[in-house]
């Protein structure tokens, strides 16, 4: 596997064709269509070749052969995220994961196992120096563009420096990846007054009061939709459950515009 440009720099992502509801299909051609608009970076497929080449060829896309690299085995949705790791060591999750681990990639993408690709991250690709465990984050509108919650799956709960360590990751995506120049970052509470969080909540406010980031304090559900915080923090138990209830919003809306 190498870069297929010549300029050395340019990042290196590998995508999971097999993750994600109706693989390969949709993810080989949402890469390709991101690739081809683009071009601007190194893509990779990860999973079973031949149903990716199948797809590139129904679909009239052509991509460098070194592009496509086998994996003959899948992890289901329904696998046991640690146990799959061991037993299924060939899957596109484990061979994407060991690649960024080896320094062949720079990025590993997947809409796949979450658990299996939590593990992996952790696991095989390996923590950032000074992070206790990965989060999962989740863009949400709002009246001034988008809002970004962390975390929303990765953990069932947090420990105050974990939500510490979800606004420094949050902070720096909104940067980079939102074009947000100093991002406010809040903390998920029952009330923007102090004291009205959790112990676990308030804890990390106090870490955050002393920290460097444009921290605005304890924000409610309604701030992240009205645009009053870029950032939010809270565990992945409260988390899943605001993306899955903003999930169900769009079908209520149709039902009532009917």
């Amino acid at each position: 596997m190498k870069n297929s440009g010549n300029n050395s720099s340019r990042c290196r992502i590998v995508v999971d064709a097999m993750g994600g509801d109706f693989a390969p299909k949709n993810a080989v051609l949402g890469a390709a269509e991101a690739f081809l608009e683009k071009k601007n970076f190194d893509l990779f497929l990860v999973g079973k070749e031949q149903q990716i080449r199948e797809v590139l060829s129904s679909n009239k896309i052509t991509l460098s052969p070194e592009s496509i690299i086998n994996a003959d085995e899948v992890i289901e949705m329904g696998d046991s995220p640690a146990a799959s790791l061991k037993s299924k060591p060939n899957s596109s999750i484990v061979v994407g994961a060991q690649l960024v681990r080896d320094k062949k990639a720079d990025a590993f993408v997947s809409a796949g196992n979450t658990g299996a690709m939590m593990t992996a991250s952790t696991l095989i690709m390996g923590r950032i120096p000074g992070l206790g465990r990965p989060t999962i984050g989740a863009e949400l509108p709002n009246v001034n563009g988008v809002c970004y919650l962390f975390d929303v799956g990765a953990s069932k709960d947090s420990k105050p420096i974990h939500l510490f360590e979800y606004a420094i990751m949050g902070t720096i995506f909104a940067k980079e990846m939102g074009g947000i120049t100093n991002p406010k970052v809040g903390v998920l509470s029952m009330g923007e007054e102090e004291g009205k969080g959790s112990e676990v909540a308030e804890a990390a406010v106090k870490l955050l009061k002393e920290s460097k980031l444009n921290f605005i304090g304890n924000v409610e559900g309604r701030d992240i939709l009205v645009g009053n915080v870029d950032v939010v923090v809270c565990d992945g138990y409260v988390g899943n459950i605001i993306i899955k209830f903003g999930e169900s919003v769009p079908k209520l809306l149709k039902h009532l515009l009917k």
